[in-house]
């Protein structure tokens, strides 16, 4: 008796973008190190074909913004160690108080829901930034328990920009609810129950905040290593 065949793998646009964002990493890096013109010229080849898959996921005219994102990533480009092209780093923070509850932003750029997040600032410790983001963002003083998850959001299809988002579980201690005028458009405290929708990749990371915030034992969560990360795993 045979074995059956695994069914085939479904191409995403989420795969397509971080295919695409591979691709341009490395050719970016390459630009950064070699001094060969016959090498710039052929990593600039290969920004052209990322460019013209992250058209396909997008569902642009190639002939348009392949020039332009072409010129974006060149633009970028550095030199030497500088231009080693690396994941950009989000802190986030799962903000809790004494009743159990979540605190969820709505992102002004987007109108989703979330927890409070940003870009690391030179200067901070990630730990820092945290503390930092949920103060800016909704007016809620905090203090960091621990970390709580390491997440890639290319592989995870949360973005589209390379990241990778570390994220602390914090107790609110001080404070009350501002939002930020730019970055939010409301904040509020929320019960699983109550989760306002849609609230960003809940169902990835929910069940593992909510039993941190109910004092459950539980491990920093994480992306597992795949066995071949370009080489035919389906994604998650």
């Amino acid at each position: 008796m045979g074995t059956e065949e695994p069914p085939p793998h479904v191409v995403s646009d989420s795969d397509l973008h971080r295919w695409s964002e591979s691709l341009a990493g490395i050719a970016r890096t390459g630009l950064a190190f070699t001094e060969s013109l016959y090498e710039r010229e052929r990593y600039e080849e290969v920004l052209h074909v990322a460019a013209e898959i992250r058209a396909v996921a997008e569902n642009s005219t190639p002939s348009t913004e392949v020039r332009a994102t072409v010129e974006e990533w060149m633009k970028s480009v550095g030199q030497g160690i500088p231009g080693y092209v690396t994941p950009k780093v989000a802190v986030g923070a799962i903000v809790t108080n004494d009743a159990g509850e979540i605190l969820l932003i709505q992102r002004s750029d987007s109108g989703i829901w979330l927890y409070p997040t940003g870009w690391a600032d030179v200067g901070y410790s990630p730990s820092e930034v945290a503390v930092k983001e949920v103060e800016e963002e909704t007016g809620i003083e905090v203090r960091v328990e621990r970390l709580l998850g390491v997440f890639d959001g290319l592989r995870l299809g949360f973005t589209r920009v390379p990241l990778y988002s570390l994220v602390f579980l914090c107790r609110a201690v001080g404070g009350e609810l501002n939002g930020h005028p730019l970055e939010t458009m409301d904040v509020g405290w929320f019960t699983p129950d109550t989760l306002p929708h849609p609230t960003a990749g809940v169902d990835h990371w929910g069940p593992h905040a909510f039993a941190a915030i109910r004092g459950e034992d539980v491990d920093v969560l994480y992306d597992v290593p795949r066995d071949k990360p370009f080489g035919g795993n389906p994604p998650g």
